[in-house]
């Protein structure tokens, strides 16, 4: 066992503190990472405030994992020593399921689908999963991703949620060089999407309601930039999108977006709002063909492809690091969106 330093929520109202647990032994196929950086993803709010029916605590969030390979299992092959490895929002699936068959495991069909990194049952210690809010983390390698080594570490954690969530439904609906895409909110999710449509050499159009990041839509990448608000600005785009990418997590009109799409184009929704998004007119989407959909994170086939593609084109998340000991106030800070656009806990101040 691997004595772990980690901060943890108590409960759904106590702020997260300091937190000792103890990482499993290897099992033949596992590798131990010692965590260098997290990224801080609002589903980690979320599930350690109890928003979402399920919590266990002590609750120790954080699935954008980054860091270095200390120790590996007997027959372990994928990874060695030294090496730079991350861990997404998954550690495992059933693995036997058509989904999982097909390197998708995120849509696992087993019992209680795949494993999440925290707050999931944990077949090993017959407890809970810990995250990444910790020193150190045992995984199965088939659910450990390679890093690439020409990125900025820190600013790729975010990578293995953000990234990988706005990836997958760009390669999924086979976003092509030329098509007009467009990217509904600026936040953790949105700046990835930018991004990444950008690289894939689509016409990007970022939709905000703020008038106050249009530059910085344009310096991440977009080529446009509408404001939502502005009905004659979307009036101006009626039926010219390939496809729109929706990040926004906050129930807001889909009909707004959806006449914007061209015969056949679609729409997928990522974000998952706290209350419903209000019923679209099914007459926008049939006179058309247009297609509404929903996307989440990726497999790890896929995710290990984000990272490639990532590296191969220099993309990192933007973020700002904070220590351990800053997360409740990142928190509040998460709630009025005051960060551009991760936030990431650097792991070497828990030592400290």
């Amino acid at each position: 066992m691997y004595k772990t330093h980690a901060y943890a929520a108590r409960s759904a109202t106590t702020p997260l503190s300091p937190f000792e647990f103890e990482r499993r032994e290897l099992t033949a196929h596992d590798v131990r990472i010692d965590i260098l950086f997290c990224g801080v993803c609002h589903s980690d709010l979320h599930t350690a405030r109890s928003e979402w029916a399920g919590t266990v605590y002590p609750n120790v969030p954080g699935h954008e994992i980054v860091g270095r390979v200390v120790e590996v299992g007997s027959e372990v092959s994928k990874f060695k020593v030294g090496q730079l490895a991350g861990v997404g929002c998954m550690v495992d699936s059933c693995r036997t399921c058509p989904s999982c068959q097909e390197g998708l495991e995120q849509y696992c069909e087993g019992p209680g689908g795949f494993v999440g990194t925290y707050n999931a049952p944990d077949k090993h210690t017959g407890g809970v999963t810990y995250g990444g809010y910790s020193t150190q983390i045992v995984v199965d390698e088939a659910f450990t991703l390679h890093i690439p080594e020409n990125l900025e570490l820190a600013a790729v954690a975010p990578l293995l949620c953000a990234g990988i969530t706005t990836y997958s439904p760009l390669r999924h609906w086979n976003i092509q060089p030329g098509q007009k895409v467009g990217i509904v909110g600026l936040g953790g999710l949105g700046h990835m999407g930018v991004k990444i449509a950008a690289a894939l050499g689509a016409h990007v159009v970022l939709f905000t309601t703020s008038q106050s990041k249009v530059e910085d839509a344009k310096r991440l990448g977009a080529h446009d930039v509408v404001i939502s608000k502005d009905a004659d600005q979307m009036a101006k785009h009626a039926n010219s999108f390939d496809y729109i990418l929706n990040t926004v997590a906050a129930s807001h009109d889909l009909d707004a977006f959806v006449t914007l799409l061209k015969r056949d184009g679609a729409m997928t929704l990522v974000g998952v709002p706290e209350h419903p998004h209000p019923s679209p007119s099914i007459g926008n989407l049939i006179f058309k063909r247009r297609s509404l959909a929903g996307s989440l994170i990726g497999g790890i086939e896929e995710t290990q492809e984000m990272l490639d593609f990532c590296g191969k084109h220099g993309i990192t998340s933007d973020i700002e690091m904070i220590r351990m000991d800053e997360i409740n106030t990142a928190y509040d800070r998460m709630l009025k969106s005051d960060v551009k656009y991760r936030f990431v806990i650097d792991m070497s101040s828990i030592k400290q």
